[in-house]
């Protein structure tokens, strides 16, 4: 199946880094939001990333101008009708998707693909929710989109096998690296990353060394880009917590209770760099 238009529901964070990088890869993309305001930040957005590129001369000023010219913004889902995958990059939120997938199931044609960017909500019970179950698949870009060469494809109970390989292709396409996925509770890489944060976080709780040496020791030892703690200051304390009580009690697993200071740093508000203070103070 060849995709030459891609519709994506959500002009935010990820929505218009995804916009960023079929446009760039030669793609047309309709971009939707629920208000002009939405959708004019995120063609925004994609045009001062765009404008950074040129000064670093990554891209030339024609290749910047074809790419913002591929980009469609619309708050009707009418006009996702022209696109041959449609994917949903809206808030981390059931609720919400479920509303959203609905909608759009309803007004695409049946041969179409649906797409969820989530990082921690079941593909099959999503695919599940549409009239499309086995044209659903996860594609779990990460932020930020245009840097960032993995995508996580991830295959619901119901997903075909012609779905799964025009989404990886797609995938490649974008000059992304696709790695293929079952579903299960934080895929591959948040179920292995939240779970050593938060051991690291018991580490701290029990004085074996001062965050700033445990990160240290994390990225001298493991060849990590950032230590576990900053890592987790940056996503927020409240997140990381969040998703270790969703695994606690998707598994059952007692290895997956949270660390209690982890959980006290959030009832205190240390939230991470949005508040200011986490482990570290910003």
């Amino acid at each position: 199946m060849e995709i030459s238009t891609v519709g994506i529901i959500g002009a935010g964070t990820m929505g218009n880094g995804i916009a960023q990088a079929c446009a760039v890869s030669g793609i047309k993309v309709v971009m939707v939001d629920i208000s002009d305001a939405a959708v004019a930040k995120g063609i925004a957005t994609v045009a001062g990333s765009l404008e950074r590129l040129l000064k670093k001369e990554k891209i030339s000023a024609a290749e910047r101008d074809a790419a913002i010219a591929r980009i469609k913004g619309s708050t009707s889902y009418e006009d996702l009708k022209s696109a041959q995958l449609v994917i949903e990059a809206a808030t981390e939120n059931y609720e919400l998707k479920l509303k959203i997938l609905k909608q759009a199931d309803a007004i695409l044609a049946p041969e179409v693909i649906i797409a969820s960017n989530t990082s921690s909500i079941s593909i099959t019970k999503l695919a599940a929710a549409t009239s499309r179950a086995e044209r659903f698949i996860g594609m779990h870009f990460f932020n930020p989109v245009p840097m960032m060469a993995l995508v996580e494809i991830i295959r619901g109970l119901q997903t075909s096998d012609a779905t799964h390989d025009a989404v990886h292709a797609m995938a490649k396409a974008l000059g992304k690296t696709p790695i293929t996925v079952k579903n299960a509770p934080g895929f591959v890489v948040n179920r292995i990353l939240v779970p050593m944060i938060n051991e690291a976080f018991f580490v701290l709780a029990e004085g074996l060394a001062t965050p700033q040496d445990i990160d240290a020791g994390m990225k001298l030892g493991c060849n990590q880009p950032i230590g576990p703690l900053a890592l987790a200051d940056m996503v927020g304390l409240d997140v990381c917590l969040a998703v270790m009580e969703v695994y606690l009690s998707e598994f059952g697993d007692s290895k997956y209770r949270a660390c209690p200071l982890l959980k006290e740093m959030v009832a205190a508000g240390r939230l991470g760099r949005k508040t200011g203070q986490g482990v570290y103070k910003y």
